[in-house]
């Protein structure tokens, strides 16, 4: 099949695309600027089939947010409240166990944990948390805590990062998310998360976290203050860590969801935007496997589409994500299991349940089996 290209600057792109060669900085600014969308998807597309070919991936997992209280006041955010907010919320131990098990009737592989930065809750309890849940749910996957909580946990137990990420493994942690890496620049980090570690810290996080075993998702949050330098800057980074440890899975862009955050006056993203960013993802990171398209943030029609720009993941049955929709996101807090299939058949795709590594499962009414 021959593609029209619009834009003549992708011309040469292509031709590397075709070739399976690396795409350079200037390139990764060229299709962030292009308004050529049909030519960058069709040349994600090609990449993601050479790679994966007609099959996506999803997972049936649970979000569980201990706790909304945070130390950082981050202008992006619209989770985290003040301790003595009155809207605030802290589950108990016994809170977070229950509600990991209850209200879902499918059986879940994977639980993703994330919250807010506590200023009283220690390693110690969430150590203790880990553990209890791996006791009530031993089959399950513990996606647990995005870089920037291990490095408060860090901090807070002056325990080194290694120290730190050895206790959480040791009481139960799997794997890591790969939430608040933002935006590596830091000017623009400044004004979005200046209360967070910086992106060289973030990074730094995820190498040892690697190093020691684990393996990661990443991120970029798109659509406020960034420009294309400082996207193409995030993900050659992102890349050159990868060629270093092979420790991420999956990449994951984030849009960002204004509402509720100090940044309220910028526009939310586009599904043009939504679309080229999981595009130009794919071109770039050649070395990480797999390119989520996270329905819970563009939407289940985007997500969708993305399977044709280069996506081969869409996540998966969620169930209670309160992050991004205390940030405005109007979709559904979860998906059924059945409703997924639909998305990506009628995509014209294969569905493959998998676990957090991305080994395929396979179920029957009452258990599932991952196919090692």
């Amino acid at each position: 099949m021959q593609i029209h290209i619009e834009d003549k600057r992708l011309q040469p792109i292509l031709e590397k695309v075709q070739a399976g060669a690396r795409l350079d900085f200037d390139d990764g600014l060229a299709l962030y600027r292009t308004s050529d969308i049909l030519a960058a998807g069709y040349m994600a597309n090609l990449v993601r089939e050479r790679m994966h070919g007609n099959v996506t991936w999803f997972n049936v997992n649970r979000h569980i947010n201990p706790t909304d209280v945070c130390v950082a006041s981050c202008k992006l955010c619209a989770f985290g409240k003040r301790a003595k907010d009155p809207k605030a919320y802290t589950w108990s131990l016994e809170e977070v166990w229950h509600r990991a098990g209850e209200g879902w009737s499918e059986a879940v592989t994977e639980f993703h944990i994330v919250g807010g930065l506590h200023p009283e809750l220690t390693l110690d309890w969430y150590c203790e948390m880990l553990r209890g849940l791996k006791q009530r749910f031993p089959e399950v996957h513990l996606k647990a805590f995005t870089m920037v909580e291990v490095a408060y946990l860090a901090q807070r137990a002056k325990l080194s990062i290694r120290e730190t990420l050895t206790r959480l493994m040791d009481a139960g942690v799997d794997s890591l998310p790969g939430g608040g890496a933002e935006i590596f620049n830091e000017r623009v980090r400044r004004i979005i998360c200046d209360h967070k570690i910086d992106g060289a810290q973030w990074l730094e996080v995820a190498r040892t976290a690697h190093q020691l075993g684990l393996k990661s998702n990443c991120t970029m949050l798109y659509g406020h203050i960034e420009n294309e330098e400082d996207r193409v800057d995030h993900l050659v980074k992102l890349r050159a860590l990868q060629d270093d440890t092979g420790g991420f899975q999956t990449f994951i862009p984030l849009a960002f969801h204004p509402a509720n955050t100090a940044l309220e006056h910028v526009a939310t993203t586009t599904g043009f935007l939504d679309l080229k960013m999981i595009a130009v993802a794919r071109l770039m990171l050649d070395n990480i496997e797999h390119i989520k398209a996270y329905w819970i943030m563009m939407t289940p029609r985007i997500a969708q589409i993305a399977q044709r720009f280069g996506a081969d993941d869409l996540d998966g049955t969620v169930v209670e994500e309160k992050i991004y929709h205390d940030a405005g996101a109007t979709t559904s807090q979860g998906l059924r299991r059945g409703e997924l299939l639909r998305l990506i058949r009628e995509a014209g795709r294969e569905p493959v349940e998998r676990d957090t590594l991305y080994r395929p499962v396979t179920r029957t009414e009452t258990a599932f089996t991952v196919l090692v």
